[in-house]
């Protein structure tokens, strides 16, 4: 568990120095896994209409419901050590 923590810091500090910007989809990505693996699985309603970047956040957020902390940190690894 200490080795995933460990790699799964290395891989957001790593994330700020990418060789170029992932697109949307792929930070949206990003953005998930984090929130799952930091957070858990997401909660409160679902932004209205006319939040367009959180309501997406949330969609995406939301789609990893019930995975682990611990495989959600393994996939940021994977998803980040893939953009480099």
């Amino acid at each position: 568990m200490a080795d995933v923590n460990t790699a799964f810091e290395h891989a957001v500090a790593e994330s700020k120095n990418l060789p170029e910007k992932p697109d949307n989809m792929t930070l949206l990505k990003i953005y998930a896994l984090y929130k799952q693996a930091t957070t858990g699985d997401v909660d409160g309603k679902r932004p209205g209409f006319t939040d367009m970047v959180g309501r997406a956040k949330w969609d995406a957020w939301n789609e990893l419901k019930g995975t682990d902390g611990e495989t959600a940190k393994q996939q940021y690894i994977d998803l980040i050590e893939s953009l480099k």
